[in-house]
């Protein structure tokens, strides 16, 4: 495709040359018919090209990154973003988590017993991608609920009062847990999965279900591809994949 706009773009100069030496040396009108022919073919020529340069616009429109138009079904397919599975990983039971939340709370895992936890592990205030993944989390969360998700917790290693804040200013809800010694990003071994070395969490999903078990884990923030965000419809059809349920509720 790329190579044939330019063939074209130098093709009709020349036929435009071409056509102005029978017209000087014919001014009685003869040869008419052939600039009528060679006029249809430059405009035939014309919509070519503008149909090319449409076809690169739509493609580049497609490669340039997120967009508001609806998905479509490869779109938001299983696997389309890298992630390892780390140490907890699926049948081990969770390791306990009683962390400080933004609002005062004390979040203790063992207390959410009959309930799915979602566990996000994300590199804190400086990654707004991270905070975008807990705004746009929404916009699926039926899906989740409908897969047995009942909350999403977020844990990363900022002080509270920061990540208060953050949300605050973010205009962003939900729980999250301040984990600023690495107790228990370290147990989970979240922090091996990101960009700034095993200082701070990467991009990491854990489901918990009801009787405390985890049941998928997935890492997205480590190497080659240091994914910080994934959109929740990808997200979800990871997470159905891994839990072995259909692709649609």
């Amino acid at each position: 495709m790329t190579p044939q706009a330019p063939s074209q773009k130098s093709a009709a100069p020349n036929r435009t040359t071409t056509t102005q030496t029978p017209a000087t040396l014919n001014p009685t009108g003869k040869g008419t018919g052939g600039s009528k022919r060679r006029m249809v073919m430059m405009i035939a020529a014309g919509v070519t090209v503008a149909a090319i340069g449409a076809t690169i616009f739509i493609e580049g429109r497609s490669n340039s990154g997120p967009s508001t138009d609806i998905a479509t079904a490869s779109e938001v397919a299983a696997g389309k973003f890298r992630f390892a599975v780390g140490d907890p990983g699926p049948g081990v039971a969770a390791p306990p988590i009683v962390l400080t939340s933004t609002t005062g709370a004390t979040f203790d895992l063992a207390k959410e017993r009959g309930k799915g936890v979602l566990l996000y592990f994300q590199e804190g205030i400086g990654c707004q991608p991270c905070w975008d993944q807990m705004r746009d989390y929404a916009t699926a969360a039926a899906g989740f609920k409908a897969a047995g998700v009942d909350e999403l917790v977020t844990i990363t290693v900022n002080p509270v009062n920061l990540l208060a804040r953050k949300m605050r200013q973010g205009g962003v809800g939900g729980i999250v847990l301040a984990d600023p010694d690495l107790a228990v990003s370290k147990r989970y071994h979240a922090n091996q999965y990101g960009m700034m070395g095993d200082s701070t969490d990467g991009h990491s999903f854990i489901f918990v279900d009801s009787a405390g078990i985890v049941r998928w884990r997935a890492d997205y923030g480590g190497s080659p591809d240091f994914t910080m965000y994934v959109p929740p419809a990808n997200l979800l059809a990871d997470l159905r994949v891994g839990l072995h349920l259909p692709a649609t509720p």
